[in-house]
């Protein structure tokens, strides 16, 4: 018995591993942050608990604005439960495509990097559920699909388990979300 414990673990840790960002160096289009997230523009997703079941949905109207390296995003979010709220990110492009972030929510300083088509960002999330405050690691990856949309994936985990999943869908050729 002992002796399946061991690659029992390996194979949990071996998946729970993002890949990484370089991988993408030869794959476009190529994502462009600055671009892309300048206007205004719109984005679906869902939220999945670790059992796969989706728990909520939301819209999200994105107003993105840059001067120079530094560059705000302002993040309204309607959930179809009537919850709306409210993310601003400061953003600022460093060295060889690589972002730091810093938001309300948002514990200490996200850093992330763009390569090809991919954009790979990582952060601790403060999240109320209950009156609690509970905190996550945010696993989030972005995929340039053409020049209006991009596809979304981000893995929340707590003590390196994950509990979540959220997957957001943007797309520039709209700009206001039909549910609010």
């Amino acid at each position: 018995m002992n002796n399946l414990i061991l690659p029992i673990v390996l194979a949990i840790c071996l998946m729970g591993c993002s890949s990484d960002v370089t991988d993408y160096r030869n794959t476009s289009p190529k994502l462009d942050i600055k671009t892309y997230f300048s206007g205004k523009f719109v984005g679906w997703g869902i939220i999945n608990k670790y059992d796969n079941k989706v728990t909520r949905r939301f819209c999200v109207e994105i107003i993105g604005t840059w001067q120079g390296n530094s560059g705000l995003l302002d993040e309204t979010f309607y959930f179809l439960d009537g919850e709306v709220s409210k993310r601003v990110w400061q953003l600022n492009l460093e060295a060889n495509g690589k972002y730091s972030g810093q938001a309300d929510d948002v514990i200490g300083i996200a850093k992330g990097q763009q390569v090809g088509m991919a954009f790979n960002w990582q952060y601790e999330l403060d999240v109320t559920i209950d009156n609690d405050v509970i905190r996550f690691s945010m696993d989030d990856w972005m995929y340039k699909l053409d020049d209006d949309r991009v596809m979304n994936k981000t893995a929340m985990n707590k003590y390196g388990i994950a509990v979540a999943d959220i997957t957001l869908f943007f797309d520039k050729s709209i700009q206001q979300c039909s549910n609010r």
